[in-house]
């Protein structure tokens, strides 16, 4: 029902797509779903995000190309933030197969010891 969407090239934009397209505006109640405009300093992300993020334009994008993370790094995202909704977010993405448990522990490689430890025991809890 939302997406986090960060204005890469304008971050000052995040409070324009809050006011926008953001929750309880009229596009929320016409297709019920919502933008959420957020900073850099939102989510913990490994040092080489950028150079994994994943271009998405096709007929219904208008003509824009969206950058989305990775399955790996958005994993990564969620267990740092570590709430229940996220782990079981990270439960859904680890039972479809859209990341691996291997693969968020190659790219953890890239996060500060801290949050190297977090994401480890934070894994663990995953299934």
């Amino acid at each position: 029902m939302e997406a986090d969407v960060y204005p890469i090239d304008a971050p000052d934009n995040a409070n324009l797509i809050d006011g926008c397209i953001g929750e309880l505006s009229p596009f929320h109640e016409t297709f019920g779903y919502y933008a959420h405009g957020i900073g850099p300093e939102t989510a913990m992300l490994p040092v080489g995000w950028k150079s994994r993020l994943v271009p998405i334009a096709n007929e219904n994008t208008g003509g824009v190309t969206g950058l989305c993370l990775s399955p790996v790094d958005l994993a990564i995202s969620k267990l740092c933030a570590g709430r229940e909704k996220d782990l079981d977010f990270v439960n859904g993405m680890l039972r479809s197969k859209l990341t691996t448990k291997i693969a968020i522990e190659s790219v953890c490689t890239e996060l500060t010891p801290d949050q190297m430890d977090l994401v480890a025991k934070r894994l663990l809890l995953c299934r």
